[in-house]
């Protein structure tokens, strides 16, 4: 076990979960606080890791008219990735039509009275709430958006005052590594973590949560294998220009983490080291980019609200015209940048998302139980959408440090 990599013990976890709580029943939830602790571990890093890899990236590149150019270019694939991904989700719940023939038990109907009340914000108080009137407030609250808007106003003021900067650049450079060393620490429970959390779920919901929603599942997954196909290998082909043999040699190193953690931001460490290292992206760009892309870059999760307002309409009988679904991947786009990067971060923007179009909430309930195995393959594209465009980023603006094509 010892010569095991990591990523290797995790699946490993994962498996033995599986087996757990099929063996131990109900038993094995017993196990949950134990999965817990290790998702409380991933929640105690993403604040300060965010915050000083957003810092350092910004004061690493240095140049403030080369920063403008890659923050405008981050912003632009984001938006057009995710854009993409929701509307290939939308055609691909359209064909299958996962919500046919499916009907609600009484159980299912779950009130969800504490977030059914939520409305999805104005455009315009959803760009205010990004900015903070108070950083320490945003920092003690979590606010990951208002933290990386305070950490981007920080690195642009350091850099615009050149070496005065220096003593509070060590701190922040210093901060960094220290974040990085604690990540490494935390991300070495995961396969113990792992174990816990599917052995409690599989043990509390059984493999019944695969039957009335199995083409729920099976949608998702579709949609979420159509955006690999036709946004990011075409991006990788002609954009990043990035042989698909070297992409995906070292891709399931990352992969392996997101699904078993499904958190973006907990996967940071590991999407930073397959770009800087195994792909040849200088840290400076890394260390911008991908920190902003696991708060707002979140290409998986936008192709799960669109299918699951198909799901959700077609369960009810409700029709949606071709308006409604174009409003629906425009909504999710949205909707989609405010998401946390942390697991099950996406059930309260289900039902926040559901109740934007009018149709019932009830069954995010019974969504619930089985999140997490959709929630695998949400992060796991919302990291490689991650690392798609920060190579894309970094072919545009030659910022590879050893060129991924010439090896």
């Amino acid at each position: 076990m010892k010569k095991l990599s990591l990523a290797s013990k995790t699946f490993l976890g994962f498996a033995l979960g599986i087996v757990i709580g099929l063996i131990f029943k109900q038993s094995a939830t017993a196990l949950q606080p134990i999965g817990d602790l290790f998702l409380n571990l991933i929640k105690m890093i993403v604040v300060p890791l965010i915050f000083f890899s957003i810092t350092t990236g910004i004061t690493s590149i240095g140049d403030i008219t080369k920063l403008r150019k890659i923050g405008l270019k981050t912003l632009l694939y984001f938006i057009a990735t995710t854009a993409l991904a929701g509307l290939l989700g939308i055609i691909v719940a359209n064909l299958i039509k996962p919500g046919l023939g499916v009907v609600l038990d009484a159980g299912s109907k779950t009130a969800i009275a504490a977030s059914e009340n939520q409305e999805l914000p104005s455009f315009g108080k959803m760009i205010v709430d990004m900015f903070p009137s108070n950083p320490v407030q945003a920092l003690a609250e979590g606010n990951l958006m208002q933290i990386i808007v305070f950490a981007i106003f920080l690195g642009i003021s350091c850099v615009l005052i050149g070496d005065k900067a220096d003593p509070v650049l060590k701190v922040i450079q210093t901060g960094s590594d220290i974040m990085m060393k604690m990540t490494e620490i935390v991300m070495q429970f995961s396969p113990i973590g792992v174990t816990a959390l599917m052995a409690a779920t599989i043990g509390e919901y059984g493999l019944k949560v695969f039957g009335p929603l199995a083409k729920l599942i099976l949608s998702d997954y579709a949609g979420l294998i159509a955006a690999l196909l036709l946004v990011y290998i075409p991006l990788l082909i002609f954009v990043a220009k990035v042989p698909l043999k070297k992409f995906f040699k070292f891709a399931p190193k990352l992969w392996v983490v997101t699904a078993s953690t499904t958190s973006s931001s907990g996967s940071l460490p590991v999407t930073i080291d397959v770009a800087s290292n195994d792909l040849g992206v200088e840290e400076e760009l890394s260390t911008f980019v991908l920190p902003l892309g696991a708060t707002m870059n979140m290409n998986g999760a936008v192709v799960y609200y669109a299918t699951a307002v198909v799901f959700v309409s077609q369960m009810y009988g409700i029709h949606l015209s071709i308006s409604q679904q174009i409003l629906t991947v425009l909504s999710a786009t949205l909707i989609s940048v405010g998401s946390p990067g942390i697991p099950g971060g996406g059930i309260v923007m289900t039902i926040m998302l559901l109740n934007l179009m009018g149709l019932p909430a009830d069954v995010v309930g019974m969504i619930a139980g089985m999140y997490r195995i959709l929630d695998m393959g949400h992060t796991t594209i919302n990291c490689t959408g991650d690392l798609v465009s920060t190579l894309c980023i970094a072919r545009t603006n030659k910022m590879f440090h050893k060129d991924p094509s010439l090896r």
